[in-house]
C-alpha cells in the first residue's frame, strides 16, 4: 500500500474517532429531564465545584421573572425552565444561553382567566420540562402542555384538554420515550397516564388508574405528583409509576398493566428509581389501627406479573409521610432525606441503614451526584456536599440566597441552580 493510501486511511479513522467523540460529548453535555438524561440524578462529570456562594464560582446569574419550581434542563447551549405569574394566569417557557446567561427566549404559552387551586408552597410552574435536539416540551398540568421549537422559539403544538382537579397544584414532570411524550394526570376526580406522539401532540394511548384501588379512598387522597421512569426488564421496557394507592408497571408501548404493588391511601410525590434490576419507590400514606400515619420505601423485584405485593417486595423501610424529594442510588447505596429532615443512607440490597444525621433544614430538591459526591440542596438555599460511601463525610456546605425547591442540573462540570428568582451557573472560572 502506497503512502497516499495510508494517509487516506489515517484521515478516515481520525474523522470517525472525531465523530464518535463529538457524539459522546453531545450526550454527556446535556441534562434533558427532571433528574437528568437518565432520570437518575447522576452526572459523569468529575470536576464539579464543591465550594461556592453568591459571589464565588458563579459564572453567571440570570433573573427569571415570575415564579416556578421547575428544575432546569439543558441541551447543548440552551437552558430551559418554566415560570408563571404569581396569580397563575400566564405560564411561560424561558430559555437562557448556557455560556453567557443571556435570555434567548421568553415565550408566553398559556393564558387563562380561571385557575386551579394549589398548595401554598407549590407554584403554577412546578413540572420540569424535557428537551431533545430541536424541541422542548413544557407541561403545566391541567393548564396545558406545549412543544416548542428550540431553534426559533415557535410553538409546534399545544394540548390543553386534559383536565383534573389538582387541588394542591401539579408537580408531575413529562418524560420522553422514543416517539412518545408521557404525562401523568392524577387529581381528586380522575387519575390517568397518557402517551402523546411527541411530533404532533396526538394521543397514542391513555390508561386510567384501576378503580378498584382508588374507589375506597377519600377524594383528597387520590391525587399524586409522580414522574415515572422506564426500566428494561427481561428485554421489555416497563413504565414504572407509583400513584396514590398503587405502584404499577405498564408496557410503555401500549399502556397495558404488567404488575402492581398495592399500598397507600394518599398522594405520592417522590418518583421511582432503580439500579441493578431492582425498582425502589415510596408508598403513600398508611394509617395503622393505632399510632401515627407512615409511608414506606420499598425495594421490588420487577420481574413478576399481576399483583406482586406479597411475592416481590424485597424489603421495606418505614418513613414519615409526605416524602417530597426522590432519593439517589449509586453503587448499591441509597441517599435520601426524609420529611423530618433526617439524612438517611441505606444499603440497597438489604434495606439496612448505614448511617443517619439530623439536618437543620428541609430538603425538597432531589439530590444529584457527580465526581464521587452527593449534592443535597435545602429549601433555605444551602447545599450539603457529601462524599459518596457507607460512612458520613461532609465535604462542604454552601449557601445561596432565597428559597430552593428545584433540583439542580449538572452539565459540563457546572451546576445549574434555580432559586425563587434567579438561575445560577456555578463552575470554576
Amino acid at each position: 500500500m502506497n503512502n497516499f493510501h495510508w494517509k487516506f486511511l489515517i484521515s478516515i479513522f481520525t474523522f470517525i474517532i472525531f465523530l464518535n467523540t463529538t457524539s459522546a460529548f453531545a450526550q454527556e453535555g446535556n441534562w434533558t429531564h427532571f433528574r437528568g438524561s437518565n432520570l437518575d440524578g447522576i452526572s459523569a462529570d468529575n470536576q464539579v465545584p464543591v465550594i461556592w456562594s453568591d459571589t464565588t464560582n458563579v459564572i453567571w446569574k440570570t433573573e427569571i421573572r415570575g415564579r416556578g419550581w421547575s428544575s432546569p434542563v439543558v441541551y447543548r447551549n440552551q437552558v430551559w425552565v418554566t415560570t408563571a405569574t404569581v396569580d397563575g394566569k400566564e405560564m411561560s417557557g424561558v430559555c437562557v444561553d448556557f455560556n453567557s446567561g443571556k435570555v434567548l427566549f421568553d415565550i408566553l404559552l398559556f393564558k387563562q382567566d380561571s385557575i386551579y387551586g394549589k398548595h401554598s408552597i407549590n407554584t403554577y410552574a412546578t413540572p420540569t420540562p424535557c428537551i431533545e435536539q430541536g424541541f422542548v416540551y413544557l407541561n403545566f398540568g391541567s393548564s396545558g402542555t406545549a412543544c416548542v421549537n428550540t431553534t426559533d422559539g415557535k410553538i409546534a403544538w399545544k394540548r390543553n384538554d386534559f383536565k383534573v382537579e389538582h387541588v394542591q397544584g401539579t408537580g408531575a414532570s413529562p418524560i420522553l420515550y422514543k416517539d412518545f411524550l408521557i404525562l401523568h394526570y392524577e387529581g381528586t376526580d380522575q387519575q390517568f397516564i397518557v402517551a402523546l406522539n411527541k411530533g404532533t401532540g396526538e394521543t397514542v394511548w391513555r390508561t386510567d388508574r384501576p378503580k378498584e384501588c382508588y374507589d375506597a379512598l377519600q377524594p383528597i387522597g387520590k391525587k399524586a405528583y409522580v414522574t415515572p421512569i422506564v426500566v428494561n426488564v427481561a428485554g421489555r421496557d416497563l413504565l414504572i409509576s407509583n400513584g396514590a394507592a398503587v405502584c404499577i408497571a405498564y408496557d410503555v408501548q401500549t399502556g397495558k398493566e404488567v404488575w402492581r404493588v398495592v399500598q397507600g391511601e394518599d398522594s405520592t410525590i417522590a418518583m421511582p428509581f432503580a439500579e441493578n434490576g431492582t425498582v425502589f419507590f415510596y408508598t403513600s400514606f398508611v394509617s395503622p389501627a393505632d399510632g401515627e400515619k407512615y409511608a414506606e420505601l420499598l425495594a421490588v423485584d420487577p420481574t413478576g406479573s399481576g399483583d406482586i405485593t406479597k411475592s416481590n417486595v424485597l424489603w421495606r423501610v418505614k418513613t414519615p409521610i409526605i416524602q417530597l424529594l426522590t432519593p439517589l442510588i449509586k453503587d448499591g447505596i441509597v441517599y435520601t432525606v426524609d420529611s423530618r429532615n433526617n439524612l438517611i443512607v441505606i444499603d440497597a440490597k438489604t434495606g439496612a441503614t448505614l448511617y443517619t444525621k439530623r439536618l437543620k433544614n428541609k430538603y425538597n430538591a432531589s439530590p444529584v451526584y457527580a465526581g464521587g459526591r452527593i449534592y443535597f440542596t435545602s429549601i433555605k438555599g444551602e447545599t450539603l456536599v457529601l462524599k459518596a460511601g457507607k460512612t458520613l463525610e461532609i465535604v462542604a456546605e454552601n449557601q445561596l440566597p432565597g428559597e430552593i425547591y428545584a433540583t439542580p442540573a449538572i452539565v459540563n462540570n457546572s451546576l445549574i441552580i434555580r432559586n425563587e428568582s434567579t438561575l445560577y451557573r456555578i463552575g470554576v472560572k
